[in-house]
């Protein structure tokens, strides 16, 4: 059988590849090893597909750590903006919520899911399910179709690797793309787990003492090894029987891994602010104030309405203050140590849990090898790669499927053009 393009994996990046590449006029074919289409698409979001993010594209790249730069060339020709023109043309409604995150208005992944499905159908792209590629097949230079696991050989005009990385394997991401690139002659940059909780082998962790415990508004600042602030993010967290979780400790996973790597100790300090909008000097006065207006009350009673009630025993042990004294016996210098230590309490961290378990994989294709604007490799011509698998990553918020979305079109587009000789080569 011969094509013009392959795309392999019908993800977001590989779906909407399907489509920018139908839309030239190319005849398309979108295997998936899977059963179903769109999987992790299908439980973004908490199963609500948060599509794109609606902040300003220089905003929206500062929110994507990992190489978001890179990304400017692809938004020039597909951004956030129309992400959103693509679906609203699809009948699908958007809403903006906190952060700029934009969901479908009913709620509903699949509603998301099925019209992406819809259009590419609609374009007459071929999909083939429980379709596994064995490998991509290269000839004189070029990307010339794949070899499936059952045997038969398809060809093509251009191929796209939109396969994702190693993260939520049970939607179908295993890696399986890295081998692919490293026969084509491509560098993978190491693998490593981003946005996904962290572990700590500290004795509050380990007692359970804390689990459960749900902070609001607080901040999150992740310590090199000179005690340096490497990065600080504000919002909820909660700890859990094995470490920290939430949004905020997700967000500084990957600098916590990058640490870790750097310095070799096999620890990282990472400081909770309990009160982010707030200097210690005023921690200090407005708690002192408390106990004085309740004098005759001990302390750990009163500071339990104004801190978190199960770190208040921590907080003050940390200032070494004994929890029955009363307003009269605070000693001033202890109660400033007491509100530094709610101002940055430490955590000492010793990982995060694997990359299967995170959201998101760091690491992957090396984007020097990656024409920026047209997701093909320079080392293979007709060879393209899009979405995860790519040395992309960013904060969960909607910045990674925008980024899977927008280098998807671009490499679809580009393989379409390309591959029905719409294109120059070289351009």
């Amino acid at each position: 059988m011969q094509y013009d393009v392959i795309v392999i994996g019908a993800g977001s990046s590989g779906l909407m590849a399907s489509v920018a590449a139908g839309e030239t006029g190319a005849s398309v074919l979108l295997l998936d090893k899977g059963s179903k289409l769109g999987r992790k698409l299908g439980i973004s979001g908490g199963g609500r597909c948060n599509v794109t993010n609606a902040k300003a594209l220089d905003e929206l790249i500062s929110h994507i750590p990992g190489n978001g730069k890179y990304l400017h060339s692809a938004f020039s020709v597909f951004s956030n903006k129309h992400i959103m023109d693509f679906f609203e043309g699809l009948g699908i409604q958007l809403r903006e919520e906190d952060n700029g995150r934009m969901f479908p208005v009913s709620g509903k992944a699949k509603t998301v899911v099925d019209a992406l499905v819809g259009k590419v159908r609609s374009l007459g792209v071929e999909i083939r399910t429980d379709s596994p590629v064995k490998k991509v097949l290269y000839k004189n230079g070029r990307a010339v179709g794949v070899k499936l696991e059952k045997g038969e050989t398809l060809n093509a005009g251009a191929v796209i690797v939109a396969v994702g990385g190693k993260s939520v394997p049970h939607t179908g991401s295993t890696g399986d793309g890295y081998p692919w690139a490293e026969e084509a002659g491509h560098s993978i940059v190491e693998l490593f787990p981003t946005e996904v909780p962290l572990t700590s082998r500290a004795p509050l962790i380990q007692s359970r003492e804390l689990q459960g415990l749900s902070l609001r508004q607080v901040g999150l600042s992740v310590l090199n090894a000179k005690g340096k602030t490497l990065i600080r993010h504000e919002g909820d967290m909660i700890f859990t029987h094995f470490g920290l979780s939430g949004p905020i400790a997700l967000r500084c996973s990957q600098f916590v891994v990058k640490e870790l790597k750097k310095s070799g100790s096999g620890e990282v300090i990472c400081c909770i602010d309990l009160k982010p909008d707030k200097s210690a000097d005023e921690v200090y006065a407005e708690s002192l104030e408390l106990c004085r207006i309740e004098s005759r009350k001990a302390i750990k009673n009163v500071l339990k309405g104004y801190f978190p009630e199960k770190l208040v025993p921590h907080l003050l042990s940390a200032a070494k203050l004994r929890e029955d004294i009363t307003f009269d016996n605070i000693p001033k210098q202890a109660w400033m140590d007491l509100s530094k230590a709610a101002k940055a309490f430490p955590i000492a961290v010793n990982g995060t849990l694997s990359i299967e378990e995170a959201f998101v994989t760091g690491g992957g294709v090396q984007l020097k090898e990656i024409d920026p604007k047209s997701m093909q490799s320079r080392l293979m011509e007709r060879l393209y790669f899009c979405g995860e698998i790519l040395d992309i990553h960013g904060y969960t918020g909607g910045y990674n499927i925008t980024a899977a979305f927008s280098t998807g079109y671009n490499a679809g587009r580009h393989a379409g053009l390309s591959a029905t000789g719409q294109l120059n080569e070289g351009r």
